[in-house]
Order: structure tokens, then sequence, then C-alpha cells
């Protein structure tokens, strides 16, 4: 084949033909290439130049074939030289040109692209961030849902909730006089204003200044704290407008791999992901380049695939990763170590797991102790314990109450003779609520339409008054549905709420209800001072009883003076928190045993009040269970501690601070709480995997407890996976029927023995299995 090796002219020589054909005869190029045609210099017409579209000189004409590889190498060399980096070669048979260009550019634009690195597709590089969101995928911008939390009041009631301020309210005044000159109702709901009407208020216009504007107004003064805070307040992050959320530049979402950017292989989930990249099809060439690579990545997918975290995106941000999701993420790296010799300790990896996914974790740890490695699992789940060679047992109860290892052995064994809590629990013993007898509903709470994430415009139906539970497999859509979605419209129409609020079409139902509840397990303090005791509120009981104590009376003592919180009675060196700060500068803060109250927090004359030989800052180290028989019979302080111990606690102290409280202790804090409530008040409680780090005696107590709140007349909601909570409810809500885009529909709902029939409900197929076995048991030997 015939082939001609073509440059382009330099920038301005075709103004000029004459000059341009001149500079080829002194280069010793003899011939052009003008719209498809061959010619010699000498016989070009210089106005064919000047009309023609496409002309380049031709730097050789050769035929292509392996005898002449050096010569056509030697001839693109020059080429590209002569052309700065641009080249085109022209086969005589073929209607077209290709042009080739050392730099990373396109021959039939002309525009020139940055060369692809592993820095330009990441958002955590400044080459490769957007530069408006700083790779975030946020940005920061006003939100009419903050500003206007309430759209059924109207602006004279105060629809603009930032102008209801006191210092505001004077810019209230201005509108509601613009408004009346303009004609606006300002009487009515702010949600029956037109579109237009409402964004007149917000953005303004030339006779008033809006609400918008208000608010970048005052960012002249953010350099004042309390500015910061209050235009914070208003503020929520929305998509980037300039990469839409994607978090790169332009130019590392033109490169495409299947016809997919960067971006948009994150956003797959990973079950899709290794799907994608089980099917990618390639060329022989980009085959060779990406063999490792691929084969690391498929590997790497596999691995979080068989550890239940196929539902992931791999976008989906680190901190709204759960615990257990972050230690499956670990576990499957280690998986991609493939070490040997090694002991893994894991800490409850089964948490937010379905029973559907914890048989293949089981599957996943299994095949690490198979290539030669010890696996230690602290676990609560009855098929995670079962499955182990080995068992320890510590007990025989809680904090103080344990520390001693109560059995070791085979698993059978504990179960065929052990006596410890644990053995009770795995032969069916355990005294749990009874589960006959399912509430009738006091009417519905609808949500109509959710769908937001992989939710498929979902209609949810919660039987008031009843104990409810929803299930489904991970990633199922839950967390959405509840905590993102129910949650947060709930508690904007009860006037408190401003989070963002998940997508759906209509809530009914409501009216029937006083409030709405989320007790997560976020800390309930931060503070040192912080603690069991003053958190129930029953601190005050017992500063009171000591304030009245002889000895308090004599030295005219008040309940001041057994406060950690207020001066009078608390040490003034450390300001009632046993410890000294020490600022480290570049290294974190160290916490020093205060010297002066050696970490007592008192100062020596309120610590020589002593009821039954103990000062104030002992009680503080008394248990719960303690406590209840070292006090006399004060009623309001022994019903506090016993909600305590009706929730499993009664192992705490009553001074453990609040940063050293796990998330379920704080879960289980806030639920006492809620049962000291007396105002009769009918509230819809949500709790999100309240038995997460609980065995199974506690899950019996946590139960009872919840139980106890429905009776009074509340909703109870939980998002669960454990059998025992699910067979007992009143009303079960099963979601999936599988993680991520297979998800997000309602599969069934029902009483538990119904859901334990749907053939395509995971949860149905496990609780089947839980039933049967809870009949076997049942029946007499």
């Amino acid at each position: 084949q015939r082939a001609l090796v073509l440059f382009p002219p330099h920038g301005d020589e075709l103004k000029d033909p004459e000059r341009f054909l001149d500079s080829c005869r002194r280069r010793a190029y003899i011939r052009v290439w003008i719209d498809g045609e061959t010619l010699d210099v000498d016989e070009v017409d210089p106005d064919a130049v000047r009309e023609a579209d496409s002309v380049f000189i031709v730097a050789d004409r050769l035929v292509l074939r392996e005898s002449d590889r050096a010569r056509l190498s030697t001839a693109v060399e020059n080429a590209f030289r002569e052309g700065r980096g641009e080249m085109a070669v022209y086969p005589l048979d073929a209607a077209e040109v290709y042009g080739f260009c050392e730099e990373f550019s396109s021959p039939a634009t002309g525009r020139i692209f940055e060369e692809p690195t592993p820095a330009l597709f990441s958002f955590n590089s400044p080459l490769g961030a957007c530069g408006h969101c700083k790779g975030f995928g946020n940005v920061l911008q006003y939100d009419e849902r903050k500003i206007i939390p309430n759209p059924s009041l109207s602006l004279a009631k105060g629809a603009i909730e930032p102008w209801t301020k006191p210092s505001m309210r004077e810019n209230n005044r201005v509108m509601l006089r613009w408004a009346i000159k303009e004609g606006i109702d300002t009487e009515k709901p702010w949600k029956d204003l037109s579109k237009a009407v409402r964004q007149r208020i917000l953005q303004g216009d030339d006779s008033f200044e809006g609400v918008f504007p208000f608010f970048t107004a005052a960012e002249r003064k953010k350099y004042k704290v309390h500015v910061r805070v209050f235009l914070r307040r208003y503020q929520s992050d929305f998509p980037c407008p300039a990469c839409d959320g994607k978090r790169l530049r332009p130019e590392a979402l033109l490169v495409k791999v299947g016809g997919k950017d960067i971006s948009e292989i994150c956003n797959l989930s990973i079950g899709d992901l290794a799907q994608f990249f089980e099917e990618l099809k390639l060329s022989r060439a980009e085959q060779d380049t990406a063999r490792e690579v691929l084969r690391q990545v498929r590997a790497r997918l596999t691995f979080l695939n068989e550890v239940g975290l196929n539902y992931l995106a791999l976008s989906r941000l680190a901190k709204t990763l759960s615990g257990g999701e972050h230690q499956r993420i670990n576990l499957a790296n280690q998986l991609g170590a493939a070490l040997v010799g090694t002991l893994y300790v894991l800490d409850e990896p089964s948490i937010g797991l379905h029973a559907r996914d914890i048989s293949r974790l089981m599957g996943t740890v299994r095949r690490i102790t198979d290539t030669g490695n010890t696996v230690v699992v602290v676990e609560h789940d009855p098929a995670m314990i079962r499955a182990g060679d080995h068992l320890i047992e510590l007990g025989p109860g809680s904090g103080h109450r344990g520390g001693e290892i109560v059995y070791q052995g085979g698993v059978d064994q504990l179960v065929a003779e052990g006596l410890t809590a644990t053995a009770e629990y795995l032969r069916g013993q355990l005294n749990f609520p009874d589960a006959q007898g399912r509430r009738q509903n006091k009417g519905w709470l609808r949500l109509t339409g959710a769908r937001e994430n992989n939710l498929k415009s979902t209609e949810l139906k919660i039987p008031l008054g009843n104990f409810v539970a929803v299930s489904g497999v991970s990633g199922s859509g839950k967390s959405t549905l509840i905590t993102k979605t129910l949650y947060p419209a709930l508690d904007r129409l009860f006037g408190t709420g401003t989070a963002s609020i998940g997508r759906f079409d209509m809530i009914s139902g409501f009216e029937g209800l006083h409030g709405v509840s989320l007790i997560d397990q976020t800390p309930i303090g931060r503070s040192s001072r912080s603690n069991p005791i003053t958190y129930m509120k029953a601190w005050d009981e017992i500063r009171l009883f000591y304030s009245e104590l002889p000895e308090s009376l004599r030295r005219r003592f008040k309940p001041k003076h057994f406060s950690f919180n207020t001066d009078g009675g608390r040490c003034p060196a450390c300001q009632g928190e046993g410890v000294i700060h020490v600022e480290m500068h570049f290294l974190a803060d160290m916490e020093v045993t205060c010297e002066v109250c050696d970490g007592r927090r008192f100062k020596p004359e309120v610590l020589a009040v002593k009821y039954r030989g103990k000062s104030i800052d002992e009680v503080l180290q008394l248990t719960v269970t303690e406590a209840k028989t070292f006090f006399p019979p004060l009623t309001k302080l022994k019903n506090r501690l016993g909600l305590l111990e009706e929730v499993g606690l009664g192992y705490m102290r009553l001074g453990q601070s609040s940063n050293t409280i796990s998330g379920g202790e704080a879960q289980r804090l806030k639920v006492a709480a809620e049962l000291g409530r007396r105002d009769g008040k009918k509230i819809l409680y949500l709790l999100d995997e309240p038995t997460t780090g609980l065995h199974g005696a506690d899950v019996a107590k946590l139960l009872r407890v919840l139980d106890r709140l429905v009776t009074r007349g509340n909703t109870v909601l939980v998002i669960e996976h454990n059998l025992d909570v699910l067979a007992r409810a009143d009303w079960l809500i099963d979601l999936g029927p599988e993680g991520g885009d297979g998800g997000g529909q309602i599969v069934a709902a029902g009483p538990p023995e119904e859901v334990s029939r749907v053939k395509q409900s995971h949860t149905g197929h496990y609780l089947k299995e839980y039933f049967d076995a809870g009949a076997r048991a049942a029946r007499p030997h």
C-alpha cells in the first residue's frame, strides 16, 4: 500500500502563497498536497493555495512494507519536526487523511488536552480536583428549606425564620410593608403563594432587597464569629454547579472506559461494578496494558462482595459508613494482602448485616483461617458463635460483675452442658417477651412516593400504637426511608427540624402523634462532666440528699456545693473535672490528674461530708445496681436508677464519663430517659439497630423496655436484623429484595408470621427457619 507522509504549514505561511511555495523549494520539499491532490511545487498556482480548504507539504512518498520501516520512521520523524509536533498520513487508496500529534490532542478539532496521569483522576489532588468546589463535590448555598422551615406559616406569622430573631425584626417589618404595597397576601401560607411571588421575596427586585441578597450582604461581616454561626445555620450542601457534584475537572471526565467516565464508575455499587469489569471489552493492546490492573481491581471487588458490601458505591463518603462497614472494608483489604500465619481480631463484624450476609461473612472468615491464619471474633450473633471452632465466654455478668472466663471449649459442649448466659441463649432458654397476641393499630401513618437514593416511589404504612420493625438486606434502603426521609419530614412538621429531607410526595396520619424522636447512638455529651446520672436528671436528687445530711447543715452547705458544674464546692484548680488539660500545641492535648484534689473533683471540706462512709465523689464510683441499695428509698432517684437497670445498664458507674460510653450504651441511656417521661404525649420513637453490641440476654431486657414504651400509647419503630426482635414485632416491614439498585421496594409487610411465608423476602426465609426451630424446641422430646 502506497502512502504519503505529510505535515502542515507553519502558522501564517498560507497568507502569502508565493512565499509559502518558495519556502518549500528552499527546504527541498518538491510536492504539496492540496484538497486530496498531490502537485509539484513548481506547477502550483498560488491562487489554488489561497482558495484551498486543506494544504499539506509532502515529506515523503513510500510503500508501507516491512523493508521500508527505517525510511518510514525517518519520514515520520522529519514530518513531526517540520510540522512542529503535527503530521499526517494519507494512504493513496483511501479517501481520508489520518492526523497525528505529539501532544495529547484531537486532530479533528485541534484541541490540546492534558496527558492523563493518576493525579488527574483524584479529587484529593489539585491536579484533578474541580477548581470551584476543590474536590468536595458540594458547595455551601443558602437553603430555602432552612430559611422557611415551616411553609404552612404566613409572612405575617414569621415564615422567614431568620427575620423572627429580635435583631432582625426590622427586616421583617420592611418586607411586610413592601409586600402589602405590592398586593401580596401576608396572611396566606408560604406554600400557597405563587412561585413567582416566592421568588420575588427570596431574590428581591428594584424596590426590595430580598432574602438571599440580605444573606450575601451579611457575608461582609463574616470576620465576626456570631455572624458566621448565624449564616451557616441557613446553608446546606448543594451539588457543585461546575462539576455537577462529580468532584473532578472536566478534563478528567473526558476519559472514558467502557463508555463511562470515572465518576460514573465510582457511582456504581460494588456488585454492579464487579459485573461491569467482568464484561468490559478491550482491544488486544488495551488488554496487554491493563491486564495486571484489571486483575487487581476484579480481585478487590470480589473481596468486598464476599464481606457483604456489594450494595456500597465507591463514591460513598467514609464518614457515612457504619463501624461494621469500616471493619468489613479492612477485612477485605486483609484478604487482598494474602498473609499467612497472622492473628486477626474482629470486633463484632456482623454489625449492620442481614442474616443472609452473615453467612457470606462466615465464609470469608473461614477462608482466612484455611490459609493458615487465626481469627478471634468478638460476637453476639448466634450464627457466628455456632460457626466458631473454639469458644471463650466472659462473665458471668456485666461491668464489675464480669471479667472472668466462665467457659472455653467447643460450642456443642457449651450448648449441651453449659450453665452460662450464652449457653441459655443458644438453647433458646432466655426469657424473651411473649411474641403472641399482636396489638391492634390505632390508625396509620402514611408516607407516599419516597424516592431518595435507591427508593422507588415507595409507600410506607406504619400502624400507630404498635411495635414496628423494618428489615431488609444491607443497602436495601432502610435508613434512607426511615432516618433520612420519614424522621426529618415529621421533625419539621412538628416544628423543630431543619435537616434536609429525602424526596417524597405526601405524608398523612400524623395527627394522632405529638412528636417524633430519633434515638440513635450519638454520644450523650462530650464533656467529662457529663455522665449517666446527670443525663437521667438524678444527680440533683443525690446533691439535695447530701446537702440535708447533718454535717452539711452544720457547714451550711447547699446543693450547689455538691455540684462539679458550679463554683462553691468544686475544686477551683480543675473546675470540677478532676484532670488538668495540658495543651501540647502540635501534639494531642494531655490530661493530667489534678494535684490539688487528686482527681476527686471537690474541695476537702465537701469530701468530708459522708453518708454510710462514702463521700460525694465515692458515690460517683458506685454502679447503678449498687446505688439502688446504697441510698434510702428516695422515690424519684430509685425510679431513675431502676430504669437504667431495666435497659441493661445496671453495671454502669454513676460517674462514668460520657466520652467513654459506647454507642449502644448511649442509645439505651436515651431509651431509659424516655421511659422517665410522664407528660402523656404520644411519640413515634425511631431506633436504628438498637441491639448493636448486645448479648441475647440484654436484647430480652431491651425488648421489655420497648414494650413498655408501646404500652403507654407510643409507637416504636426499629430498624433491625436481629431475628429475636423481628419475630416479636407487631408489624414487620421488609425492604429489598436486594441492596443498592436492586432494593428500594417494600417486599413484604404484616405480622412476622405472614412475612415468613413471602418467598421473595430474604428476611422471610430466615424468619421461617427461626419459627421452625422454635417450634421444634417447644415439642416434648
